[in-house]
């Protein structure tokens, strides 16, 4: 190899290893938060699945509805990221502090939202087509549910306040302390330890109900008193006269972030209705592997978040190289482990579902999963980085139309054929994912790429204007 070729790697080593190591230091909370997340939604089906088939399928169907809405309100505190990350760059913490506030409070009237609509959708749980059986407890178990969109949030908008500063290792703490009070809850309420009531899937609700609470409560009180937070807190409390400009601010950067990660639930949503349709064992072997899924979809996602934060600082240093060098760390990083998560899916995957349902019947159909599910983890790797790429630089509203062409235009349709029309039950519905997702792939990289170019040429005209 010539001189010029081994300088050239060195080169590209030197300046990658450093993307490498700051999207490891922002990302590893992160993924030790996703991580969480998984043990605690893996803990409640392995109980609420030994515990009855029933209960796991009434789960799945009830957590399957308000996955849409959990996530969309996630999405819409995520459009928070970008802007705390650009100002927290230049300096700007006064500023901070009243986006923070302002953010809050959309985030607040955003979830009451969506708390009126899913407590009006209570009234027609009987119209979704489910076993009849099943919907005591589905309705019980909605009711709980329902109860936990406001503290969650409150805690989004903070948590991804915390991000856009750097901090990604205090909502960690908060989600992991979360975590274990919900698994300790679970199994005093689920079965009746310790002296509890034996309460089955309404205990396990009571139990999430408790600890999304609690994890609220501790990061507000966190922001508010600890010293990291103290130079925002000033704005916190007092706002601003820009304080109606940066609510719609906030507003424009989130709603395409939110409906977007709405679209894209509704598909795997959809998914789970569908597979309704076809029994209780279709459904309960359908929640069992999505369950297992996280593993690929959290850990991509926490390298996508850290890629996002560090995009929106670069964004804020106007340095268009970063942005790009950034995002191809990001990518290299997140095929990395989608390769893990294929390998581990291939190789545990019938050891996994046995840990979740000891019916033979939901094992049977869930391993029949498991090839489907390892096909879409590239597509999805690949599109959780450009999409949290593209938030980064503020540049969201390609967001809304790229997930209405690949999840609703090509996913939905694609999906009806799988299922319904081939008979391929929740076979087919797993397949369909495959085809959404690598349309969705194609059109973020594309979008990320145009508005790379947009704002190179906006920082341009900026500077020969200086």
């Amino acid at each position: 190899m010539n001189p010029s070729a081994l300088k050239h790697k060195a080169g590209f080593w030197k300046s990658y290893k450093v993307e490498y190591k700051n999207l490891w230091r922002l990302g590893l909370p992160v993924l030790v938060t996703q991580v969480g997340i998984i043990v605690v939604s893996f803990a409640d089906t392995m109980m609420v699945g030994a515990y009855g088939t029933e209960e796991l399928a009434a789960a799945a169907f009830v957590n399957s509805l308000f996955m849409i809405v959990t996530v969309m309100q996630l999405g819409f505190a995520a459009g928070m990221t970008p802007i705390i990350g650009a100002l927290y760059s230049k300096g700007e913490n006064h500023t901070v502090g009243v986006t923070l506030r302002s953010g809050l409070q959309i985030n607040i009237l955003v979830s009451a939202g969506f708390t009126a609509v899913m407590g009006g959708l209570y009234f027609f749980l009987d119209r979704f087509g489910q076993p009849e059986e099943l919907l005591p407890l589905i309705r019980q178990y909605y009711l709980i549910v329902l109860s936990t969109l406001l503290p969650m949030a409150v805690f989004n908008c903070c948590q991804q306040t915390a991000n856009g500063t750097t901090d990604t290792a205090t909502p960690m703490w908060m989600i992991l302390g979360a975590n274990a009070i919900n698994i300790i809850g679970n199994y005093s309420l689920i079965y009746g330890n310790f002296g509890f009531p034996e309460l089955g899937l309404v205990g396990a609700g009571l139990s999430t109900m408790t600890a999304r609470y609690v994890a609220m409560t501790g990061i507000v009180l966190f922001i508010i008193f600890s010293r990291r937070y103290r130079p925002y807190t000033t704005g916190l409390r007092e706002g601003s006269a820009d304080s109606g400009k940066i609510r719609r601010k906030v507003w424009a950067t989130s709603y395409p972030v939110m409906i977007q990660s709405g679209v894209e639930c509704f598909l795997w949503s959809f998914g789970a209705i569908v597979s309704g349709w076809f029994g209780k064992i279709q459904l309960a072997s359908y929640q069992v592997v999505n369950t297992i899924s996280q593993l690929g979809f959290m850990t991509y996602m926490s390298f996508g978040v850290a890629t996002s934060i560090r995009v929106a600082n670069y964004t804020g240093l106007r340095d268009i190289a970063g942005m790009k060098r950034i995002t191809s760390a990001g990518m290299h990083l997140n095929i990395l482990l989608a390769t893990i998560a294929s390998l581990i899916f291939l190789i545990g995957g019938r050891h996994l579902i046995h840990t979740f349902s000891p019916d033979p019947e939901v094992i049977a159909v869930a391993l029949t999963l498991i090839p489907p599910l390892i096909l879409y983890q590239y597509g999805d790797a690949i599109q959780l980085t450009y999409a949290n790429a593209l938030r980064g630089t503020s540049e969201v509203k390609p967001l809304l139309w790229i997930s209405i062409v690949s999840y609703l235009i090509v996913g939905i349709p694609l999906l009806l054929l799988l299922a319904k029309y081939l008979d391929m039950h929740n076979l087919g519905v797993y397949y369909s994912f495959t085809g959404a997702l690598l349309v969705a792939s194609i059109l973020l990289r594309t979008s990320f790429t145009k508005a790379v170019a947009r704002k190179e040429t906006e920082f341009t005209i900026s500077k020969n204007e200086l």
